[in-house]
């Protein structure tokens, strides 16, 4: 008998479109009384003929430029938005159908729209959430005290809303989202606005959640700190065509097939001497700043340090923003 895990598609997503129509006027009101009586539609593609699948447990990142079709995919996944065609299934659900079942499934997490009631302490929304859910009151205390020590609220939960902090807000939100136990997650900009410190506390509680449910999440964020500390996977789309799916790490070697390599020197050396290694980007006698190809990093560091008396030295990638940033503005599929 075969041990093999088998994976299982929770998300699975086939030729996906959507489009619009919309009104096209020229600015004037000879152009607007001319748009009333004789209107001129053109269709825009916001998603086009999408394909992927994602296994349960999985934490996949979705980038893309602003526009690009990422949160149209996501409200198709939720059953907002319609597609014009293709097929969706979350769960074993058609999404647009927004059957009872499938609600208790999922959650859509949006950054820059809140659920939360303005003027209550969020511990009020918590019950309110818990009673759509049908969650008694005794269920209902133990997750929120479960959900408050993994994001780290205490007091915040009793104080109104508004007088939060953005980070202990989005944690609150977070809380609200998760109080049914969704197994599927739907995470648009979770970590828009928040400082450092605050990011850095809801990627924390979204591991520890995603490693103790077996939760899948689908996560699309322009801080791509969010991506490369919670993604293995990513999804790359733009113009709504999708053009990537598969490891970062892969991703991150097909656009930059250079190391960036910084070395400190005890003594000074001239520039002809490091030539030979790769492209210097930065050079003044005692500290060198180069780009040297990755199939030749081995050879190229053994042979520095035994040619010159190195104080100290540096071999990191680059980064991350800057080469997914390039990819999107020369538009060049890797």
């Amino acid at each position: 008998m075969s041990t093999e895990k088998v994976s299982m598609n929770i998300i699975s997503v086939d030729e996906l479109c959507k489009s619009y129509r919309v009104s096209v006027k020229k600015p004037g009101i000879a152009a607007t009384l001319s748009n009333f009586l004789n209107r001129q539609l053109h269709v825009v593609e916001a998603v086009k003929r999408v394909s992927f699948n994602i296994d349960q447990g999985e934490i996949v990142g979705f980038i893309g430029p602003n526009g690009a079709g990422k949160t149209t995919t996501l409200k198709m996944l939720c059953g907002l938005v319609h597609p014009t065609s293709g097929e969706v299934s979350v769960s074993g659900h058609r999404p647009k159908e927004r059957n009872r079942d499938f609600l208790q499934e999922i959650t859509l997490v949006m950054g820059q729209k809140q659920q939360l009631i303005w003027d209550l302490p969020p511990l009020d929304s918590f019950f309110v959430n818990a009673a759509v859910y049908g969650l008694t009151k005794c269920e209902a205390k133990n997750r929120i005290d479960e959900l408050a020590a993994m994001l780290d609220l205490d007091k915040e939960l009793t104080r109104p809303v508004r007088k939060l902090s953005l980070g202990q807000r989005m944690k609150a939100e977070l809380l609200a989202a998760l109080l049914h136990r969704p197994s599927v997650l739907f995470l648009d900009e979770p970590t828009l606005g928040l400082d450092v410190n605050a990011q850095s506390r809801v990627r924390k509680f979204l591991r520890q959640y995603n490693k103790r449910y077996g939760a899948t999440i689908l996560l699309t964020s322009h801080y791509m700190g969010d991506i490369t500390s919670l993604c293995s996977r990513v999804l790359l789309i733009n113009e709504g065509s999708l053009f990537y799916d598969g490891p970062l790490e892969e991703l991150t070697g097909k656009l930059s097939p250079y190391r960036s390599v910084r070395i400190e020197l005890k003594e000074p050396h001239q520039k002809s001497s490091f030539m030979q290694y790769g492209i210097l980007e930065e050079f003044d006698e005692r500290l060198v700043r180069m780009l040297i190809p990755r199939d030749e990093l081995t050879a190229a560091i053994t042979s520095i340090l035994n040619s010159f008396p190195v104080k100290d030295l540096e071999i990191c990638d680059p980064p991350i923003e800057e080469l997914i940033g390039n990819l999107f503005q020369s538009g060049i599929v890797p």
